[in-house]
């Protein structure tokens, strides 16, 4: 095992995408608190990309299975999308919908770039503020993991505010308004609650880890690649992530991709093998061995058993009265 390559720059790859200070705490919840008091008003400006080509694969863009939520603090955000370019400026939010390719260019112009990043992953959410790394290009400052075992709220509120952009109508202006406040105002009462367990890495294995969310449906994802951008070797990056964690750092890499591709599959229609591209799998015969690893069954047995569960969940009563059950849509209350 040979020692970490010692780094020269001020902000070095191996130094980006630390643990939130207090200071990137408060500014974090400053900025969300904005969002929520704009939105009350009406006076968030709120971009939402066109959907167009969802899930296709075009060059030089990426797509993710869920939405991510953009907040320009200063500078900004160009999104080229297929069908589309959407610029978002300071004080202006952008809600990127699940499975659209897209392409990010910023700049700072006579100032910072600085934004704030909202995703959403199998069992998480994470927050990060990002900078300039070099020209026209972002990259992650801090950023910090939550729990979410509510995730399907924020998930819903989120693909919501998504589907009724589109609309039109006076009731289209009320629904994007409440659900803007629900949701910039529940992010806000995340990051203030905290959470110590799911950022309690540090160094190198807390980069390491959100390097694997970030990059997890990169098929060049690997040790090597990990240990590049963190400027270590790789039986350095492997010794350390073990000892801390105990768990191998390639066990942990496909464990998290399998995570995903079992959300993925109770969650969206998509075909097995465009999972398994998503979640990092060139093969989809080698994703199906390594699922089965995993779980024990085949991705296959693993979504019909999902629905299977779902048409027993529906196959329930729908309402429970002291002397009878009843499975209509509703009836009227009995004296």
């Amino acid at each position: 095992m040979s020692d970490p390559k010692p780094s020269t720059a001020a902000k070095t790859r191996s130094q980006i995408g630390s643990p939130l200070s207090k200071a990137n705490r408060i500014e974090i919840i400053e900025t969300l608190s904005r969002c929520v008091r704009e939105s009350e008003y009406n006076q968030l400006k709120l971009k939402v990309p066109s959907a167009e080509g969802r899930l296709q694969k075009r060059a030089g863009m990426h797509y993710h299975f869920k939405p991510e939520v953009f907040v320009q603090i200063c500078g900004w955000t160009e999104f080229k999308v297929p069908s589309e370019t959407v610029t978002v400026r300071p004080g202006e939010a952008c809600i990127m919908p699940a499975g659209v390719p897209h392409h990010e260019r910023i700049s700072s112009e006579k100032g910072a770039f600085r934004n704030l990043v909202v995703g959403f992953y199998s069992n998480a959410i994470s927050v990060h503020l990002a900078f300039e790394v070099e020209r026209g290009k972002p990259e992650i400052d801090v950023i910090e993991f939550y729990d979410a075992p509510n995730l399907d709220v924020f998930l819903s509120l989120t693909n919501g505010l998504v589907e009724n952009s589109f609309k039109s109508g006076s009731t289209r202006d009320h629904v994007v308004k409440g659900l803007s406040i629900a949701l910039f105002a529940m992010l806000k009462g995340l990051v203030e609650s905290g959470n110590e367990g799911i950022n309690q890495d540090i160094g190198k294995v807390f980069q390491a880890k959100w390097l694997i969310r970030e990059q997890l449906s990169n098929t060049e994802l690997n040790v090597k690649m990990l240990a590049e951008r963190l400027q270590c070797s790789p039986d350095y990056l492997s010794h350390l992530f073990n000892t801390q964690t105990e768990e191998k750092l390639t066990h942990y890499i496909q464990r998290i991709r399998i995570e995903g591709a079992a959300l993925a599959l109770q969650t969206t229609p998509l075909y097995v093998s465009e999972i398994a591209w998503s979640s990092g799998f060139s093969d989809p015969a080698y994703f199906a061995r390594v699922f089965k690893k995993f779980l024990g069954i085949s991705p296959q047995e693993y979504r019909a058993q999902s629905e299977e569960r779902h048409r027993k969940e529906e196959s329930r009563p729908k309402t429970i009265y002291y002397d009878r059950v009843d499975y209509s849509a509703g009836e009227s209350h009995r004296s």
